[in-house]
């Protein structure tokens, strides 16, 4: 089977045959991620999908449903690709690996945590909550990767789910940027060896 080539969590861009709700969903999350919540409007949305602004809301009530939505579906997107890395039989560090260049990847245009701090304060309870049970099903994945490489004897005994949320907390340090927007490492690869080198000498000790 051909390997996906598209960014971690990315819809397709392929819209003909959809339906009309999914072609606004794979719309919107493409403008979100790549303007920002504030300055993407229900009109754009409509615009870029060639519908009219009233058929962008018969489907969602508003531009905060519309981004909750995006936003859960993107993550469920990421789940089933961690769980399609992480599932393999492969040494658990070369899926590590894989798992975190993917993750780099699709990450390296986006200040995720400005991303989605912005967009909190127009975001309701049940939708924060909404998106936050989905992110916590994309560190269940990695944290029974790592129960099983513990059952199994690849890694010392530990606190899984301290060792999924710490992986993910250093693939966050990949997006850094100093003042002059260069990046702590010159290539994606060099990034990646780094990073998954620096936490399994964590978890070896």
């Amino acid at each position: 089977m051909q390997r996906e080539n598209r960014p971690l969590g990315r819809p397709k861009q392929e819209h003909q045959e959809k339906p009309t709700k999914n072609v606004i969903l794979d719309v919107a999350t493409q403008l979100f991620l790549n303007k920002s919540y504030q300055v993407v409007s229900m009109d754009d949305v409509a615009i870029e999908c060639g519908v009219t602004k009233a058929t962008v809301y018969y489907y969602y009530k508003s531009k905060a449903e519309l981004f909750t939505d995006a936003m859960v579906q993107m993550m469920l997107r990421i789940k089933d690709r961690i769980f399609g890395i992480l599932s393999t039989d492969k040494p658990l560090r070369d899926r590590l690996f894989e798992f975190a260049k993917a993750h780099l990847q699709a990450t390296v245009d986006i200040d995720i945590n400005g991303f989605m701090k912005e967009a909190k304060a127009s975001l309701s309870e049940e939708q924060l909550l909404q998106m936050k049970h989905a992110e916590e099903k994309m560190y269940e994945i990695l944290e029974k990767a790592l129960i099983s490489a513990m059952e199994k004897g690849e890694i010392p005994q530990g606190h899984p789910r301290l060792g999924a949320h710490a992986f993910v907390a250093l693939l966050k340090v990949g997006n850094y940027r100093d003042v002059n927007q260069k990046p702590i490492f010159g290539s994606l690869d060099e990034m990646t060896e780094q990073i998954v080198d620096f936490y399994w000498n964590g978890l070896g000790n």
